[in-house]
């Protein structure tokens, strides 16, 4: 397919009104797309097309509700990231707490307290490895002050727990803990602190809030996105309100489940946080949205998990 001539600015606006879109302030439209551009809105109207051939819009289509459904995402997202911080804060924490006060200041490199699985990709190296690879090349770049002290006074010595978790980023941290042998009371622990009774089930939940906060970390749109990282939905005997079986194949794909994942974990973690009465407070000012794109139940704000 040979590349497409790029469109100024007005030719855009004309494209989609040839195409059906109506717009209630061309000039604002204009204005807008000097600054959001065209194809990172695309994703916003996508579900308003009648026809994804010739990309005609469902009748009374308005620019202005794809701007609506653009900054709900927005904000939605800078509370996810909220919420997501406090999670990983969480973790960190109890991670070195409890791990430390078992197995020392080291046992991140006690290859004993891990896994012995094989990467997939190379079977000559173990996960474990790779992520002390991983874990200490964070450690080396990192500009902290604390951390540029301890390369300065300890040259080439191993850093403390607390000091090099401390620099660790979410996806360090849920692999070093799904990479913990089961076995371990100490992992059991962690898992329960946090609300669930498995550790597989904190797993599964952290790689998909990992994933989700990826997203974020780029700014890019949870809007109607399917999930590639879809955490465990039914919960061996889950200690507080939980979803259990509520959700169909199709609504466990989108960022539903995974948010109220946060959601649970934030209330086991610091149940006086105002992140969910933020959310709630989002959706009530935005209440003509389909948010079941998201893949939200009806009368979702009744289950107990989200009172």
């Amino acid at each position: 397919m040979a590349n497409k001539t790029p469109l100024c600015i007005v030719d855009q606006i004309n494209l989609l009104k040839r195409r059906g879109m109506l717009f209630k302030d061309e000039q604002s439209a204009l204005q807008l797309l000097e600054n959001i551009s065209y194809y990172r809105l695309k994703g916003y109207w996508w579900d308003m097309q009648e026809d994804l051939k010739t990309h005609n819009f469902i009748p009374n289509t308005y620019f202005e509700e794809i701007v609506d459904r653009y900054n709900f995402d927005r904000k939605l997202r800078l509370i996810l990231f909220d919420a997501i911080e406090r999670i990983e804060i969480a973790l960190r924490t109890k991670m070195i707490y409890h791990l430390s006060m078992k197995y020392g200041s080291l046992w991140y490199l006690d290859s004993n307290l891990f896994e012995k699985t094989k990467l997939p990709s190379d079977q000559s190296i173990t996960i474990h490895k790779k992520i002390i690879f991983e874990l200490k090349k964070e450690f080396q770049r990192s500009q902290e002050i604390f951390i540029k002290d301890q390369r300065y006074r300890f040259p080439n010595q191993d850093a403390d727990s607390w000091k090099i978790l401390e620099i660790a980023s979410m996806g360090t941290l849920s692999k070093l803990y799904k990479n913990l042998k089961h076995q371990l009371p100490e992992k059991s622990t962690i898992s329960k602190e946090m609300g669930l009774n498995i550790n597989s089930e904190l797993s599964s939940w952290l790689e998909a809030i990992t994933y989700v906060r990826n997203i974020i970390a780029h700014h890019s749109r949870l809007w109607g996105r399917n999930m590639v990282k879809i955490p465990i939905e039914k919960l061996n005997n889950p200690k507080s309100d939980w979803l259990n079986g509520s959700l169909t194949q199709v609504q466990c794909k989108k960022p539903f489940l995974i948010i109220t994942t946060m959601v649970y974990l934030g209330n086991q973690i610091s149940p006086e946080d105002e992140i969910k009465l933020k959310m709630l407070r989002l959706f009530e000012t935005s209440p003509k949205l389909p948010i079941y794109k998201l893949g939200f139940l009806d009368n979702w704000q009744k289950h107990p998990v989200w009172k």
